[in-house]
């Protein structure tokens, strides 16, 4: 399907630079937000994995613990391509305290390994640290420039190119299920391919937002903002206006745009007719989702990482670090950064 190119929040980069030359350029450590209770039937297993899936670590687990694959979960899904901490949980009730000393799986090593009164579920983490290192930076002064405003201003919080597969696979099966072209049965897939025609929208509508006000802190009435950092929102009033734009501009609040599904849109006003304008287009979609029942929701369109920091190993060579919170994409940081392979052809500015 026709990819619509996505604007950046400070401008096209006009720097190059290449990630994940190596798997250990990319390492990212998965952060619950808490710690194992060491009590209770789950088995809360921590890992390090390298150029691993981890679905495939999970059922590896599942076998090895002769237990059914659906008793292992995950928080969320890491980069195959990387080095990698996360936590799988196993639920093994009545079952004393395995022994991991004979488990054996290429690229794994066993960190951690506790009781645990509850199941980690998908999307049940804080969020994740990165460490990076982008290589053949073709201007350091001009990356060294954006990664000041990038620490101080955010990103815009664009779902990551890996949601939708190889070639945009998934929202050409997708686009195809919508038509009634095809049918898909199995119900992971199902899920995947509903999941990314709702990033895809939230991108489009992220991106018509930088192009229609250069920012993504500049409020409308009708506007619909969330407590950074948490999933509770508001409908902003006349009444509350001045009060929600300075909210706004501190990083207290974030205007959110939509993650379609069923259910009325909850945005009034002019914030109402501009998502109305970028998402008429996408209505096969959106019967898809109703017709699944997938329920409509909100998502941030700008986010900040945290404890952001960075050193440049050479003149050409950037390693760095920080902290997004769950569902927040790495490469949407270095997207902002430096233009990468395809994106140094990318029209949008």
């Amino acid at each position: 399907m026709e990819i619509t190119p996505l604007h950046w929040l400070l401008g096209k980069p006009s720097a190059t630079g290449l990630i994940k030359q190596s798997t250990s350029d990319f390492r990212v450590i998965e952060d619950l937000g808490y710690t194992a209770d060491h009590q209770g039937e789950h088995l809360l297993i921590r890992i390090r994995k390298t150029g691993c899936n981890t679905r495939f670590v999970a059922d590896a687990l599942a076998k090895f613990l002769k237990i059914p694959a659906r008793e292992v979960s995950y928080a969320g899904m890491k980069d195959r391509h990387a080095v990698t901490e996360q936590t799988f949980c196993a639920r093994l009730p009545g079952k004393e305290m395995p022994s991991f000393a004979a488990f054996e799986l290429e690229g794994v090593e066993i960190l951690e390994v506790a009781r645990h009164q509850r199941k980690v579920r998908i999307g049940g983490l804080a969020g994740n640290y990165f460490q990076l290192v982008i290589r053949d930076i073709s201007d350091a002064q001009s990356v060294e420039q954006r990664l000041a405003l990038i620490s101080t201003q955010g990103v815009p919080n664009y779902f990551g190119e890996q949601r939708f597969g190889r070639d945009r696979h998934n929202l050409t099966l997708a686009e195809q299920w919508a038509a009634g072209e095809i049918r898909i049965k199995d119900r992971a897939k199902r899920s995947l391919l509903l999941s990314a025609i709702r990033s895809d929208i939230f991108n489009q509508v992220t991106s018509a937002r930088i192009a229609e006000q250069s920012t993504l802190t500049t409020l409308w009435v009708g506007d619909c903002v969330q407590l950074t950092g948490r999933g509770s929102w508001f409908i902003v009033s006349d009444d509350e206006y001045d009060e929600t734009v300075t909210r706004v501009r501190n990083g207290e609040l974030r205007i959110t745009a939509p993650l379609v599904g069923k259910g009325n849109p909850v945005v009034t006003g002019s914030a109402a007719e501009f998502e109305q304008q970028h998402i008429v287009s996408q209505q096969p979609f959106i019967d898809l989702l109703i017709r699944e029942k997938v329920d409509a929701a909100r998502r941030a369109m700008l986010v900040c990482p945290q404890e952001m920091a960075w050193t440049w190993i050479d003149e050409h060579t950037l390693q760095m670090n920080f902290w997004l919170p769950a569902g927040s994409f790495a490469t949407s940081v270095v997207r902002e950064l430096v233009l990468q392979g395809e994106m140094i052809e990318d029209p949008a500015e």
